[in-house]
C-alpha cells in the first residue's frame, strides 16, 4: 500500500529541533515573502459578506465542517449562503459550479463534494471569480473554506480553525514548522480562534490570541453514529492530514480499531490499493471504515474501487459550537459590516 507522506514529526514539537534550526534561513524568507503576501490590499469587495475559515498551519483542523456547520447555521438566520473553495485535490481550475451528479472528486476535490451537500459550492483557484460566481448564483453571504492567507477578496469575518490537540507545533513557518506564515502577522488578520476539540497544546496560543482582543470559540467534531461502531473489529484507513485523530474519535466511541492503513493528504485510491484493503479486511474479518473524505474519492462505477466504496463505512461527525450564540452574533455582524461598506 502506499506510503503516507506524513508532516515531519519535528514540526510538531514545542523544542526546536536540530532540523528546523537547519531549515531557519529558507523558512526565514518563507516568512517574509508569506507575510508581505497578506498584507497586499485586497483585489476585490463584493457586495456581500465574506467569512472566512482558514488556519495557521498546513493540514487539516477542521475547516470543511466548521464551514458546513457556518452555512447551516446562516441559512436558519435566513441567509442564503455559498460556499467557496479552491477544489484541493481536483484537477479544475474553475470557477465551476460544484454538482455531485457530474463531478467527481478528481475534478473538483473532495472537500468540494461534502460542502455541495450543505450550500452551493464553487471551486475556483482564482478567488475572485470564483466570488462573482456565486454572486451570479445569487447568494447574500460568502463563505471560503480557506484563504485566510490570500489577499484577494476583502473578508468581513476571519475564524481561524486550531485543533486543540495539535496547536501550531513549534510555531515556525515553512519548512522548519507547520506555520504558513509567522504568527502575528497572522494573529493581526484573524478576528476569533476556533478551537476545536480538546487539548492542551493550543493552550498558549489562545494565551496569545487572547491578549491580543481576539475572541477564543470552542468547538467539537461529534460522530453522527456511535453504537453502530462498537460492534465489529474494524480495519480503519484514511488519507487525511491527521489520520491519528480519526482513529483515536473511533476508540473514543467504543470502536475496537484492530489495524490502521494511512495514506497521504488528499490520496486517490488505486485499484491495487483497493484490492489490498479488502483482502486484509477479509482475512482478519474486518469491518472497513473511512473518513467522510476519503468515501467521496471512491468513485468508480466498477472494479475493486467500487467493491471498496460499496464495503467501506463512513465515520460520518458534525461541528458543534460550544456557543452557537456568539457564532450567530458574528454572522449577523459580518453581514451587517459588508452591507455598510
Amino acid at each position: 500500500m502506499a506510503p503516507n507522506r506524513a508532516a515531519p514529526e519535528f514540526w510538531w514539537r514545542t523544542e526546536r529541533s536540530g532540523a528546523a534550526v537547519a531549515l531557519w534561513p529558507l523558512a526565514r524568507l518563507w516568512g517574509a515573502l508569506a507575510a508581505w503576501r497578506m498584507a497586499r490590499p485586497p483585489r476585490f469587495r463584493p457586495p456581500v459578506a465574506v467569512i472566512c475559515v482558514g488556519n495557521f498551519v498546513v493540514g487539516g483542523a477542521g475547516k470543511t465542517p466548521a464551514v458546513i456547520a457556518l452555512a447551516r447555521m446562516a441559512r436558519r438566520r435566513g441567509a442564503s449562503p455559498g460556499i467557496l473553495v479552491r477544489g484541493y485535490g481536483g484537477r479544475a481550475k474553475g470557477p465551476i459550479v460544484v454538482d455531485p451528479a457530474i463531478y467527481n472528486a478528481g475534478h473538483v476535490g473532495d472537500e468540494a463534494l461534502l460542502l455541495a451537500a450543505a450550500a452551493p459550492t464553487v471551486v475556483a483557484r482564482d478567488r475572485v471569480a470564483g466570488a462573482k460566481r456565486l454572486l451570479a448564483a445569487g447568494v447574500n453571504l460568502i463563505i471560503m473554506d480557506d484563504g485566510f492567507q490570500n489577499p484577494a477578496l476583502a473578508k468581513d469575518l476571519t475564524l481561524v480553525a486550531v485543533d486543540a490537540e495539535a496547536g501550531i507545533g513549534n510555531g515556525l513557518p515553512l519548512p522548519s514548522g507547520p506555520m504558513r506564515a509567522p504568527l502575528q502577522p497572522q494573529l493581526r488578520r484573524a478576528d476569533a480562534l476556533l478551537v476545536i476539540g480538546d487539548g492542551e497544546a493550543a493552550e498558549p496560543l489562545i494565551r496569545t490570541a487572547a491578549r491580543a482582543g481576539r475572541a477564543i470559540v470552542h468547538a467539537r467534531l461529534k460522530p453522527t453514529r456511535v453504537r453502530d461502531w462498537r460492534k465489529r473489529p474494524i480495519l480503519a484507513f484514511a488519507g487525511i492530514g491527521r489520520p491519528d485523530k480519526f482513529y483515536a474519535s473511533l476508540a473514543a466511541v467504543g470502536a475496537t480499531v484492530a489495524r490502521t492503513v494511512n495514506f497521504p493528504d488528499h490520496h486517490r485510491y488505486s485499484v491495487g490499493e483497493a484490492s489490498e484493503l479488502i483482502a486484509a479486511a477479509e482475512a482478519d474479518e474486518l469491518r472497513l471504515v473511512t473518513t467522510e473524505k476519503d468515501m467521496v474519492r471512491l468513485s468508480a462505477k466498477t472494479g475493486p474501487l467500487a467493491e471498496l466504496a460499496r464495503r467501506a463505512e463512513a465515520f460520518n461527525v458534525i461541528l458543534e459550537f460550544e456557543n452557537p450564540a456568539a457564532i450567530g452574533e458574528m454572522i449577523d455582524e459580518a453581514m451587517v459590516k459588508a452591507a455598510l461598506a
